[in-house]
């Protein structure tokens, strides 16, 4: 399976009116908008999700009964089935803006990490120390659990190529070489485009916190700077687990943008200044990727190349 590994923070998913209002309003603790915070998050993803395409499942479908009727030397049957897997796909390949891919499954996972943005530094100095001494695997089992994200992970069909590679088996079998049809047929199941979307969680919950700490920052401007330094920590932690972002905006100007609302949390300009440290985050978190992915795709890359 191909992957194209888009960890890209989807806006959407930063939804941060109604629950952070709510716990505002309701006095919550840094905990409990934190849990809403990802509750919300969890709920987005699944809000979300990719309509999957019916007309592709079912080609695909086709394409796999076509291989088990080539297994059983069935030739009549598999194409039988080819030309119905090409014939789901008529409509979509007609279209003059046809998707470039197609869904056709997709999974969301989460995994959250609960410590300290001092925690995911010790563990990351200690991985470094057990690298530099040649010690891979242990460093492997204290590096795995240091990620917080919710992955929604998208399978797609591959327009450009999966149709071709249907009507190239198709023609095999009618030239009466059962072999290569089968070897195109193999290669064309395998070949599945893997898109993961990831969304820190440490951003999801600075996000709930800053929201909250803008809705009562007037009546109890105390209150509002606790959500504020939570919201720093969250950021902490999401620097200290490697989600980086490509934006001109950096962790620092985020935390000093937090700093400069906390110094003038009584002022008149400081609903201005949350929805100017909202933007930044907006931004921020619009254009983060996570080192893993680009690893594994650089991985995948040279491999692909051997």
């Amino acid at each position: 399976m191909k992957k194209i590994l888009l960890s890209t923070l989807v806006a959407s998913l930063l939804v941060t009116g109604t629950y952070a209002k709510e716990s505002a309003a309701n006095g919550a603790t840094v905990k409990q908008v934190n849990t809403l915070a990802v509750k919300d998050a969890k709920q987005n993803a699944k809000d979300h999700q990719v309509k999957l395409v019916q007309e592709a499942i079912e080609s695909v479908k086709y394409a796999h009964d076509a291989m088990l009727a080539l297994d059983k030397n069935d030739v009549k049957t598999a194409k039988e089935n080819l030309e119905k897997a090409l014939g789901k796909l008529e409509a979509i390949l007609a279209s003059e803006n046809a998707p470039k891919l197609l869904p056709i499954d997709q999974t969301i996972t989460i995994i959250e990490f609960l410590g300290t943005a001092t925690d995911a530094k010790i563990a990351v100095k200690l991985a470094t120390t057990l690298l530099d001494d040649g010690k891979v695997q242990e460093a492997r089992e204290i590096l795995t659990p240091l990620a917080s994200e919710i992955d929604t992970t998208i399978i797609n069909l591959p327009l450009a190529t999966y149709p071709d590679a249907i009507k190239l088996a198709l023609k095999y079998l009618n030239d009466g070489d059962i072999e290569k049809a089968k070897a195109v047929l193999v290669t064309a199941l395998s070949t599945f485009v893997e898109v993961t979307i990831v969304t820190p969680i440490p951003l999801v919950k600075a996000a709930h916190l800053i929201a909250a700490a803008a809705e009562i920052a007037s009546k109890d401007p105390k209150k509002a700077k606790v959500y504020l330094e939570a919201a720093k920590e969250q950021l902490k932690l999401a620097e200290a687990l490697g989600y980086v972002s490509r934006s001109d905006i950096t962790y620092k100007a985020l935390y000093e943008a937090i700093d400069d609302i906390e110094d003038n949390i009584e002022a008149k300009e400081i609903k201005q200044k949350f929805e100017a440290l909202k933007a930044k985050l907006k931004e921020f978190t619009s254009k983060i990727f996570s080192p893993k992915d680009e690893a594994r795709k650089a991985a995948q890359e040279a491999a692909s190349k051997k």
